[in-house]
This record gives C-alpha cells, structure tokens and sequence, in this order.
C-alpha cells in the first residue's frame, strides 16, 4: 500500500479539489467575473468579495490545469477564460474593481497573477487579444498602489512579475523593493514576522515563502532564489513537527478559516525541490492534514468552505474576511503542480516526526517551545515570543490567538467576545481588588532551547505597574511554569490550563490544589499547583471555542499576592492519559528558595530554573531566567 498512514493519494486530492470546484460554480455571476457566495459580507463589499470568489477559486483551478497538463474538463478553463474577459470589461455589470491603495483587489490580483502564470499554455495565450490587453491593463494598474507593510508587499511582487512575463508594463524597481522589505521581517531559522514586531503565525508559510519562491519559479532568479530555498529547508525542518498524528494543526494565529492552507510550504519545498523531508513524509503530513478537514465536515454538505474551523466560527475569522476568503485553503493544493509520477506522489508514505515518538523543538525565532507526545498523536506549542502587538489598538485586548502560553493540535483559546474580557486559559494574570486583569499583551523573548523557554510582559493596573517573568520546561504531556510576579500588594494571581470544547459540556473534577477537565474522548486538560497558587476552580463558556459550542477551563488561583516579587510554580497538561492529579501533584514536586526553584520528576530527572537572572546565552537584554538539568 502506498499511503499506509492516510490511505489517500493524488487521486483523493483531484477528487476534493473538484468537488470544491463543482460546489462554488452555482454561485457564479453571468459571465463567471465573481463567485457571490453565500455568507456573511466582507468589510469591502460584495463587489470585492465576488472576486475574492473568483480570484481563490482560480487559483485551486490553475493548480489543477497545470497538473494535469490542460486534461481537465473543457468547461473549467472555458469558465475562468470567461470570467477574465468579463471582469476586466469596464462595460459589465460585474467588473471587476479598479485597482487602489490598500485595497483587497490587490491581495487577488495576486492570486489572478500566480493563476494566469502556470495556465498560460491553457488559458492567457489562448484569449482573445483584446482580452489579454484588458488583463494587462487591470494588473498594470497595481503598479505604485501602497500596501499594508505585511505579507501585502509581496503581492505587487508577483504582479509585476507576471506582467514582465508577457510583455506588458512594469516597474523591475518595485519588485526589488517588496522583496528587500521581507528582509527586516526575517529573524532566522526560517521564520519571518508578518511585518514589524513580532507577528508570528501561518502567515510565515502560506505567505512570507510562497510568494517569494513563486516569484522566483517565474522569474527564474537564481540569486534570491537560492536564498530563499535556503531559508525554506531551514523553516520545514522545524514547522514538520506543527502537526497531530491525526493531521490536525496547531490552533494558532490569524485567518484560520483557510485550514489547509497550511501545507502549502511542505508542498512548495517539493515543488522548489528543496524539501529536508523524504517526498513520501510531505505527502503523509499533508494528506493527513486534508483528510482530517474532510472527515469533520470541511467543506460542508453544500461542498463549500465556511468561515470557521470545523463548522461556523466567527470569532476565528477577521472582520474583513468574507464568505469566499476561506478559499485561500486553495494553497494546499500547491502540490498538483507536481506531475502525477513525481516522487511526492509515488513514494511510499514514511513516518511523519510524531509518529515515530515524543518531540520537543525549540523555535527560537517565533520564541516557541514545541512538545509532541507519539501516544496520544498531541502536539503543544508553548508561546514565548508571538503577540501581534504592533498590530493592535494601544488601550485595547489582548488577542487570544497569539498571546497565550499555550497553542495545540487538539484545543482552541477561549475567542467569543465575551470570554476575550473574560476568559483565563492560557494565561498568567495579575487581578487587582476592583476585578481589573493584567494583560500579556507585549510578550518580551528571553530565551528558547532544548525544553526551555522564558518570556516577560508588563502591564498596567489601577492599583500600580505589574510584570510576570516566566519560564516553561515541558518534559512529554507536562510543562512546569515558573513565574516570577511584581506587583502591588493584596491583588490576586490566576494561572489558567487549557480550554477544552466539545458540543456537550466537558466533565470537570477538582481537587485540593488541582483541576481538571475531560472530553468524552479522553483528552483532559489538567492543572496542579506545585507553589504559590492554591485553590482550584473551572471556568465554563458558551459559543466562545472554535471546537465546541461548550467550553471549559481549569485554573489556579492565589487570592493576596505579598506585594514586590513572588514565585508561583505550576504544572499544566494537555494529555490523552488517563492521569490521576493527587498522584501528579506527589511526583512532580517543587521547591522554592529565594529565586531558585528545583523541579523533580518521578523518574528521578531535576531542573533547577533560577528566575530573575540574565542569562549570556539570552538573546533579549530583560532579566530572564537560566535552567539547569541533571539527568536521571
């Protein structure tokens, strides 16, 4: 058997691929310029979300020409060769919008760009002349247009490009410039930050390399091409481990709702023949990740892709994205460019990281701690280095898909309106008398390595300034947080685990110093104080998780901080394990001196983290914290 991991092969993926083509084509308008789908409207407008339809679905459509050498169905190309003449007709009813500063044309005139490029054979140099002189002239309008200072400025990039490729107008200086723009968002490893600070999420795959290797494939550079290749390898050497042995990925980030999006740098390293993987591991992790959509229900019984995860989730989703944004999930499908002999779809599926054991990487760029335990097929990423800081209102929340501690393959944060005021998962929070919360709003990296990371942040009660230091050593299922807390006397402290959801309302359990919360299926989220903290309760929420429409949430409290600066040690757990807390709170044991603490596990291994000191090895200058190991 050739998928003995996933059961499915390219022929699976030409049939999804369809079926998402087949699904969205009752929803075009006469003459196929814009996919009017149905759905909660964009911020842009119909207009613009018509031909966000259009644009992402030509995309999926370009990915399955190409791949097959042009024998698809006749009627799929005639559709989108249609829907080029039409849209870019000023005359029609269902023109397409005028290309402006910031606008979202821009994002799918990029997409239109990619799309006309590998079709070309099939579809731009079969247009009627006057209708590739009005293709040209619409994406030549992008030229000059200002863009976000994101992902946004590669757009142009590919724009020109393709404009270069047939001979129509550019500006050579413009694509240099949006290139050179990346190169302050690169911070090593293979990541980037989408624009400045410290934005770290999907966007580093789906975006930060696509475009630029893309790019590169219809430029034919050798120069920065080589240099992104090179930083490609590095990233799937580490974002490999992103993913569950079911295929679920690490909830994380932005924009959510594009799901499988999310394979496409594990196809582009194939397609760019640059991959550290062996072909058959890209295809195991990555048919494993659409075959776990699939199977609960994406796209739907319509055979559409709705705004949420598994069903409809607003919260998931940005303001502006609208019923056809999902389609962007049509990256994923990156990998039909690849001819139906390539090894990536030939080779025996081989062991993805997971399956062969217990992982812990450390992601020093993103400032991310990542543990994976082979038996209950989890993967955890502990957060120490992304906020998106930069990109929120100063007086305004947190934003829970990037300032929390914890992100997994298996729980969502807490992200309904109510519980973005209200919710505790995932977080250290400092509780002043009148109920006001500290927020980890601006996360300071200190460091990450091996199974330790540390991070700071500060904020601001009415009862005076607070700052939590903290440092995270996961050891299997398990991570220990130390944190070192300053603030004001008489406020509280409340470290919460991870929210489980399910459509029933998980069972919870709490004990003396501990809680506890389980799904039917046997995933509990489990937290234990093992210094400082004290009592134990669980939080409920409705509609407010992207995995259920009840939530629930262990979590620690200490009701009076001292005043000046205090540890708390605690031991957070996502597991499928059948663990009993009174028997974890006996054989993980900490013990405080001073700014020292010594953690033992129960095979005998000790840690000794001291809090407050600035290690040489810190790549931030904040006091941070060091680690010591002694082995077993």
């Amino acid at each position: 058997m050739s998928s003995p991991y996933t059961g499915w092969t390219r022929a699976h993926w030409e049939a999804v691929a369809d079926h998402l083509l087949d699904a969205v084509a009752p929803h075009a308008v006469p003459g196929f310029a814009q996919y009017r789908l149905p759905g909660r409207p964009g911020s842009a407008g119909l207009t613009s979300d018509g031909l966000e339809g259009y644009a992402r679905t030509f995309l999926l459509a370009a990915f399955r020409i190409a791949g097959a050498g042009g024998d698809v169905p006749a009627e799929l190309i005639e559709r989108y060769a249609d829907g080029l003449a039409h849209g870019t007709d000023p005359g029609d009813r269902y023109a397409w919008p005028a290309p402006a500063d910031c606008s979202q044309q821009i994002v799918e005139a990029a997409s239109i760009a990619l799309a006309l490029h590998e079709t070309r054979r099939w579809l731009f140099d079969r247009l009627d002349s006057q209708v590739r002189e009005r293709v040209v002239d619409w994406l030549a309008g992008f030229a000059g247009r200002r863009t976000w200072q994101s992902n946004w400025v590669l757009f142009p990039v590919v724009i020109q490009q393709f404009l270069a490729g047939v001979g129509g107008p550019h500006e050579p200086a413009e694509i240099a410039a949006g290139l050179d723009q990346i190169e302050q968002w690169y911070v090593g490893d293979g990541w980037y930050t989408d624009g400045a600070g410290r934005c770290f999420d999907y966007y580093a795959g789906w975006a930060m390399h696509l475009y630029p290797l893309m790019w590169a494939r219809m430029s034919g550079d050798r120069e920065r091409g080589s240099r992104y290749r090179e930083r490609l390898h590095a990233f799937l050497e580490q974002y490999q481990h992103m993913f569950a042995r079911d295929g679920a990925p690490v909830h994380q980030g932005r924009s959510l709702c594009y799901r499988y999006a999310a394979v496409a740098p594990l196809w582009l390293g194939e397609v760019m023949d640059v991959s550290p993987l062996p072909a058959g591991r890209t295809r195991r992790i990555a048919s494993g990740v659409l075959r776990h959509f699939v199977e609960r229900g994406v796209p739907d019984e319509r055979g559409l892709l709705g705004l949420g995860w598994y069903d409809h989730f607003l919260p998931t989703v940005q303001h502006y994205s609208g019923p056809a944004s999902p389609y962007w999930a049509s990256k994923g499908f990156l990998g039909l460019l690849l001819p139906a002999d390539h090894p990536a779809w030939t080779a025996r599926e081989s062991a993805a990281p997971i399956d062969d054991g217990d992982r812990a990487v450390a992601m020093p760029g993103p400032g991310w701690l990542l543990h994976a335990t082979q038996h209950d097929g989890l993967v955890r990423v502990v957060n120490h280095g992304s906020d998106r800081a930069r990109h929120l209102a100063a007086d305004g929340l947190e934003d829970p898909h990037y300032t929390r501690f914890g992100y997994a393959s298996h729980t969502a944060p807490e992200a309904g309106e109510d519980a973005r005021v209200r919710a505790v998962d995932g977080h250290l929070a400092v509780v002043a008398p009148d109920g006001t919360v500290s927020r980890r709003r601006r996360i300071e990296p200190i460091a990450v390595f091996d199974r330790f990371a540390a991070s700071a942040y500060e904020d601001g009660l009415p009862v005076g300034p607070v700052r939590v230091e903290t440092a995270s050593i996961v050891r299997g299922p398990w991570e220990v947080r130390v944190h070192r807390v300053t603030a004001p006397p008489g406020c509280g402290v409340r470290e919460g685990g991870y929210a489980l959801a399910d459509d029933h309302p998980p069972a919870d359990q709490i004990g003396p110093g501990w809680a506890r919360v389980r799904r039917p299926d046997g995933l509990a989220s489990i937290v234990v104080a093992l210094h400082g903290l004290r009592e134990a309760a669980v939080a409920r929420s409705v509609e407010s998780n992207a995995y259920g429409a009840c939530s629930a949430t262990p979590y620690l409290t200490a009701p009076e901080h001292p005043g000046g600066s205090a540890l708390y040690v605690s031991l957070v757990a996502l597991t499928g394990d059948r663990v009993v807390p009174d028997a974890l709170r006996e054989s993980v044991v900490a013990a405080v001196d001073g700014d020292r603490v010594g953690v033992r596990f129960p095979d005998g291994e000790r840690v000794e983290v001291v809090m407050g000191a600035a290690p040489a090895y810190a790549r931030y200058p904040v006091a941070g914290a060091s680690v010591h190991w002694s082995p077993a």
